[in-house]
């Protein structure tokens, strides 16, 4: 049993609170169109944890299987709107994302990499930071609204590009300071019950909060497609439901904040395969 538990207790948040992978299989590999995706290594040594875990290897098996087939994935319906998005004219520019770019394909790793420096603005961008970017600037389109379907969509067909790459974020140079802003805040305690993100998913990943089975928050799958949202959602939004959960005031989407929460978690999953879109519950 890991510790906090008795914090977690006091808190009232410990009903149902159990120790073990309740219906998870702990050695089921996620292997999709015969590519086996890393979803468990080993920690450097400079690490927090002493093993990475993908959120994958929490869910429940028909969770799981629902990643593992790309018919099955209800993700995917996203992906596709998202094609034709990629071929769609839009904006003063009348040009399509293929115009400039060609095959999604050519985006691959980019997901990966994310959030990147960017050397114009004078600070990181997430994956909705630079398409948003690309939209104003080279199609002279509106932006996307964070959570909008189109955002999601495109974000989830660029993900897939990076499926089974190994996540690898750049934390050093300018890049440094949002790192250690965002480990700040991952271990800040923060709302009426006084938690932080440290508390479920570094000292308690592996036991059961209600029907909850609590995982090491990586973020190597995102957007997902949640059961609970009945849809794909960001990082950003889970950042929010996280924070609400404990009674916090969230940081907005797109903030400075919840950027560098993001690289942050980011340099925590380093190894584990994208997953993008993935399935959780």
């Amino acid at each position: 049993m890991k510790t906090r538990l008795t914090l977690l207790a006091a808190l009232g948040l410990a009903v149902g609170l159990t120790a073990g992978l309740a219906s998870a299989d702990e050695d089921a590999e996620l292997v999709i169109d015969g590519e086996k995706l890393v979803t468990k290594l080993e920690a450097p040594e400079d690490h927090p944890l002493s093993e990475v875990l993908s959120g994958w290897r929490f869910r429940n098996t028909e969770t799981q299987a629902l990643q593992i087939d790309d018919f099955d994935n209800p993700g995917f319906v996203f992906v596709e709107l998202a094609e034709e998005l990629w071929e769609t004219a839009a904006g003063s520019s009348g040009q399509s994302c293929a115009d400039c770019h060609g095959e999604v394909e050519s985006l691959a790793g980019l997901r990966a990499s994310m959030p990147k420096w960017n050397e114009a603005a004078g600070e990181p961008w997430t994956l909705e930071d630079w398409i948003n970017w690309s939209r104003q600037e080279h199609q002279g389109a509106e932006p996307w609204k964070w959570e909008s379907q189109e955002m999601l969509s495109m974000t989830a067909l660029i993900g897939l590009q990076s499926r089974g790459e190994a996540v690898a974020v750049d934390i050093e140079g300018p890049m440094a300071p949002w790192y250690e802003r965002g480990k700040e805040l991952y271990y800040t305690r923060v709302g009426q019950l006084d938690m932080a993100c440290a508390h479920c998913h570094e000292g308690n990943y592996g036991n059961m909060i209600r029907a909850d089975h609590l995982s090491q928050g990586q973020i190597n799958g995102f957007p997902v497609y949640r059961l609970k949202w009945q849809g794909l959602g960001s990082i950003h939004r889970r950042f929010k439901g996280c924070m609400e959960n404990i009674r916090a005031t969230p940081y907005k989407r797109g903030s400075d904040e919840f950027t560098a929460l993001e690289l942050y978690l980011a340099w925590r999953g380093q190894g584990l395969s994208v997953e993008t879109p993935s399935v959780r519950n």
